[in-house]
């Protein structure tokens, strides 16, 4: 039996972007297309099949640990962007100032989707799910420049929708207007017991 199965859902591709250095300037580049390898897009800062160990897994690894890179890409919904930015009282918020690769349109709820879960195209990326990201005021200044008096509200804006963290399972290339399909584990929900 298999242990993903496809749902109705299709994400489509709106934007994409590229971080050149996430330590010196969050903000991500538009790009039209996005060859995808292993390590995930290449000129990414976050690309890599390995990362050093940040503040999000410091219960699991001592800090600059070297782990598996499930954060080659950050990939956010177009409708959560839209609820963050009303909620902030934008009329938009751009995806390059929160640093997002990825930007798809069409999955409810996407922040949300089950860790595992797949975005595939017709032939390739597989694309995998690690996990929510949540949300953190590293965007603030770059959104605070552009929006004076604005970009403190992110935190908070951003709560449950800034998407999700992932990974490339199979190479290929991402494109402008391209639909991956949203597929999830075949698994019951899991509660922790006692």
């Amino acid at each position: 039996m298999p242990a993903l199965k496809p749902t109705k859902f299709y994400g489509e591709v709106v934007w994409l972007g590229s971080v050149k250095d996430s330590g010196a300037d969050l903000t991500s580049t538009a790009l039209e297309e996005m060859p995808l390898t292993l390590a995930g897009y290449e000129a990414e800062f976050h690309a890599g099949l390995t990362r050093p160990s940040c503040s999000r897994v410091i219960q699991q690894y001592p800090r600059h640990t070297d782990i598996k890179n499930a954060r080659q890409l950050s990939v956010v919904s177009h409708e959560e962007l839209a609820l963050i930015a009303a909620d902030m009282g934008l009329s938009t918020l751009a995806p390059r100032l929160i640093g997002a690769s990825l930007v798809i349109r069409g999955i409810p709820d996407w922040s949300h989707v089950p860790p595992a879960s797949r975005l595939i195209g017709e032939s390739g990326p597989g694309i995998v799910v690690d996990m929510e990201n949540r949300p953190c005021h590293l965007p603030a200044p770059f959104i605070e420049l552009e929006n004076p008096g604005l970009g403190k509200g992110f935190k908070a804006a951003a709560k449950g929708r800034r998407g999700v963290t992932a990974y490339v399972e199979q190479v290929g290339k991402l494109m402008l207007g391209m639909r991956l399909r949203l597929h999830i584990p075949d698994q019951p929900a899991w509660r922790e017991l006692g």
